[in-house]
Formats: C-alpha cells, structure tokens, sequence
C-alpha cells in the first residue's frame, strides 16, 4: 500500500501560518502530526511518501518552508529530497518552490532562530 498525505482531505483546504502559535492548520503541525510520522512510516518500509497538495486555498511560504524544510532539518536533505513525491496540479511551481525549501533547510533554519 502506498504511504501517502492529501493535505486538503487529511489536514485542512486553509493551511495556516508556520508556527502553531500563530495560528491555525500551521505548518509546524502539520509536519509534526501528519508528515513527520508518515515520512517515518516510509524510511522503515523504504518507500517514497506522496504528498497532494491540490484542493486547498493557497499555502503560505511560511507553511511550506516550516512544514518541508524543518523536515529536512529533522531528517537530512538529501533523504528527504529522494523520499518525498509531490502531486500539485493546481500550482505546479511549489513543487520546485518546496524542494528548494527541502535544499536550503539548514540555511533557512539558521536564520529563523537569530
């Protein structure tokens, strides 16, 4: 059986800011109640992890960036990069937005702590 997320029916159609304390549906929650365990689920059964971004209101950067990039800072880029599958047919370009988030998590995530 595939291991698979679709944000829009698991998490919310309204993704929110990037931390919880800000808000609603945030990135940080999502990665840490969905897609941190999921992405676990795939590394011990070694399979890819697709992730449905279409059928939501639009995502933040705030929510990517937090949500795929502190992924890759919990587990590695290049891991995270040769797991995760994207499907998002109704803005094409956050695929290649996300995957750079996933590139320059470390980087990213040196900033946001000073």
């Amino acid at each position: 059986m595939a291991i698979s997320i679709n944000i829009a029916r698991e998490f919310t159609t309204t993704p929110g800011p990037r931390y919880i304390d800000e808000g609603d549906f945030s990135g940080e929650l999502f990665r840490t109640s969905q897609l941190s365990p999921a992405y676990e689920v795939a590394v011990a059964k070694d399979e890819k992890l697709t992730v449905n971004l279409n059928g939501t209101e639009g995502y933040a950067t705030s929510f990517l960036e937090e949500s795929f990039g502190g992924l890759a800072r919990m587990f590695g880029e290049s891991e995270v990069l040769s797991r995760l599958v994207f499907i998002c047919d109704d803005d094409p370009y956050l695929i290649d937005e996300i995957n750079q988030y996933i590139a320059e998590a470390n980087a990213i995530g040196n900033k946001l702590k000073s």
